[in-house]
């Protein structure tokens, strides 16, 4: 009777779509997460059979409420839906008492997406997940296994004479590394293993990680949001120790993710610490219909300090350089030659730090430029840099009391100490001229070399709108691809510069192609990169040796990049890495067979698992699809050994080089 009922329920719940895989499997955790959020779909096909009606109901006066808490224990019961694929896990773990090891509560972690298979995040998975998150029971001292530093292997020297052998880490006089480094490997777990030798020495962090879109992530689409979000807090919080005090985090996203983004960085890097979101346009609308209401040209950037004392390096971008052609000189048309001399007083009043007193200029001589009668335009703005001005609107409350105090509109001056900006805290004097304020133009923009002449070249300070087209004509820089995800480098730039200076450490833990590491080569930064996936021909180490080569894309021209300099790579040492590596390659259940004899002898094995009981029912392996078999032989290792522990360095087992047992020792010297 009890199992009818199942079967009855279970057809039932089979006809929403949105409750089975691919393989027309039930998809317990959706059901779960549908009766949680009181599914009003569910809810009608539960209440238009009599027997789930009066099971998963209560009458209360005149109105039925539903049982959700008795509903989802009854779907969450182990032996509802037990599938061929549940009921062969059932008989493969060791138990006490009759009670699997998976089921006592004594000591349990749960992690949500816990990294290893979080890892997996980052490469495709072809099913869909029945599991709202994926759950590991672990034994208590294995939780800071897993975030202990990893063994780095592999190690390689590029530079311009090609590949060498890394004999010892250039360190400064405080013991601080000082090598360009690129560490392939899962980029937590790296992120752990930086944090002894970085911790509180990054001055500026840029990731650009997975948006969270269609494959992404290869998850439930109902825990597609929480995956990712998941996923992110566990390395922003670790990332946040290895910023310096005055460090800033730049983390590029789109839409989608952006508003909860905010909020979960509000709470790593804490709220007061906000600096600002950017939007920045990546594409033109097109002509081409999209189908959605507004076209979406833009992504975010979401900027955090590791506290609130970040100060810019260099806050403008060059805008355009000053010529005939330029709107600069539209503006900018005024010639302060002379200011004469300072007269009587016309007026005073107090701030609350200073007295301000106003004063007429006598015999000052200010003309209107005529360009016609100026020659070469560009040479009269460099000669003339720092008299030319313009005018501006008298704004803020200081400002529009000076404008009071004015009694005509003649020339006139005041001293002000700034509170902020780039005068910040230094006595300056300012002019009234005709009851506006003059802005030099030289406060706004740089005498540059162009060829064999200078310019002066218009600065536009950096806002958090960047409408410039960064992306177009991108496909080419530094010689490698990446559909969809390139970032342009002169965004880097612009990061880069806004915060850092020669020497400071730029740290990018998606790198992808290596546009960060690439954009800090070439502006004399010090980088590390961390990237897990493999993009073979465009892989960050191959771009880094065209850099080192004098690549000329990118920014190459605006900084006079001609090569040079050196990186060092390495990665984190794989053990059970490797076969998950082979288990998702594998393609047949013979070839699942031959991987799990060779796990036996060789693979470190979850402490539940009986390897006897699994060879005693691997007839019932061999039935299960091809997908299951694969779940299965992936729930079957270790996930705390895909990577060697720096404490087991010494263990024959893993089989650790003398080069590399010596290199980690230098690495991870104090």
């Amino acid at each position: 009777m009890l199992q009818k009922f199942y079967s009855k329920l279970e057809k039932l719940l089979k006809n929403d779509s949105r409750f089975i895989d691919r393989e027309g499997d039930l998809l317990k955790s959706n059901v779960i997460d549908a009766a949680y959020k009181a599914d009003k779909k569910l809810i009608e096909v539960l209440l238009s059979q009599k027997e789930f009606k009066n099971k998963f109901f209560s009458k209360i006066k005149d109105a039925l409420v539903f049982n959700i808490n008795d509903f989802v224990a009854y779907i969450s019961d182990k032996n509802f839906l037990a599938d061929s694929y549940t009921k062969y896990r059932n008989k493969i773990g060791l138990n006490i008492d009759e009670k699997f090891l998976n089921e006592r509560n004594e000591v349990a972690l749960v992690w949500p997406f816990k990294d290893c298979v979080l890892e997996g995040g980052m490469t495709k998975e072809d099913e869909k997940r029945k599991e709202i998150f994926f759950n590991e029971i672990l034994a208590q001292d294995e939780i800071d296994k897993l975030f202990s530093p990893k063994v780095l292997t592999n190690w390689k020297r590029y530079t311009q004479k090609g590949e060498e052998k890394v004999k010892e880490l250039k360190r400064d006089k405080d013991g601080t590394i000082r090598e360009n480094l690129i560490i392939k490997g899962n980029n937590l777990l790296a992120l752990h293993s930086l944090k002894q030798q970085f911790q509180n020495k990054v001055k500026l962090i840029y990731i650009d990680p997975p948006y969270n879109i269609n494959g992404d992530f290869q998850y439930n689409d109902s825990f597609n949001h929480s995956t990712w979000l998941t996923f992110m807090k566990n390395r922003l919080e670790v990332a946040r120790e290895l910023l310096m005090d005055d460090g800033v985090i730049f983390v590029q996203c789109d839409d989608r993710e952006h508003a909860y983004l905010k909020v979960l960085m509000d709470e790593v890097f804490k709220r007061e610490n906000f600096i600002s979101s950017m939007a920045i346009k990546v594409k033109a609308p097109s002509g081409v219909a999209t189908g959605g209401l507004i076209f979406d040209i833009k992504e975010n950037i979401l900027i955090y300090g590791r506290n609130n004392k970040v100060e810019p390096y260099n806050n403008s971008v060059e805008k355009e350089v000053v010529n005939e052609k330029s709107k600069t000189i539209e503006s900018y048309n005024l010639l302060f030659e002379s200011e004469g001399e300072e007269g009587d007083i016309v007026g005073t009043f107090q701030t609350q730090t200073r007295k301000i007193e106003i004063r007429r200029m006598n015999d000052y001589k200010i003309e209107k430029i005529n360009l016609k009668n100026v020659g070469s335009i560009e040479n009269f703005y460099v000669k003339n840099f720092v008299k030319i001005f313009r005018t501006a609107t008298l704004s803020g409350g200081i400002e529009r009391k000076i404008r009071e105090l004015i009694p005509d509109n003649g020339l006139f001056s005041y001293y002000h100490t700034p509170s902020k900006g780039k005068y910040k805290d230094q006595k300056m004097k300012y002019y009234v001229y005709k009851k506006e304020g003059i802005l030099f133009l030289n406060e706004n923009a740089e005498i540059k070399q162009n060829g064999r002449k200078k310019v002066v070249v218009k600065l536009e300070q950096i806002s958090n709108i960047i409408t410039k087209d960064l992306w177009q004509g991108i496909a080419g820089e530094g010689r490698v691809e990446l559909k969809y995800g390139k970032k342009p480098e002169e965004l880097l730039r612009l990061i880069i510069d806004l915060v850092t200076k020669n020497d400071d450490l730029v740290l990018d833990f998606f790198v992808g192609t290596g546009t960060t590491c690439t954009v800090a080569h070439k502006m004399g930064r010090q980088y590390v990169g961390v990237e897990q996936l493999d993009y073979g021909k465009n892989n960050v180490e191959v771009r880094l040796n065209n850099v080192l080569n004098g690549d000329q894309t990118g920014i190459s021209k605006i900084v006079d990049w001609k090569g040079g300099g050196d990186f060092v790579y390495c990665e984190l040492m794989k053990y059970n890495e490797l076969f998950v590596k082979k288990i998702q390659k594998a393609k047949d259940t013979k070839t699942f067979l031959k991987i799990w004899e060779e796990m036996k002898k060789k693979s470190f094995l979850n402490y539940n698992v009986d390897i006897k009981k699994f060879d005693e029912t691997i007839d019932e392996f061999k039935k299960l699809s091809l997908a299951k078999q694969k779940r299965t032989l992936f729930d079957l290792l270790n996930k705390n050994q895909l990577y060697v522990n720096l404490s087991e360095i010494k263990d024959k087992d893993f089989k650790v080089g003398e080069g590399d047992k010596k290199i980690n020792k230098e690495f991870y010297k104090n």
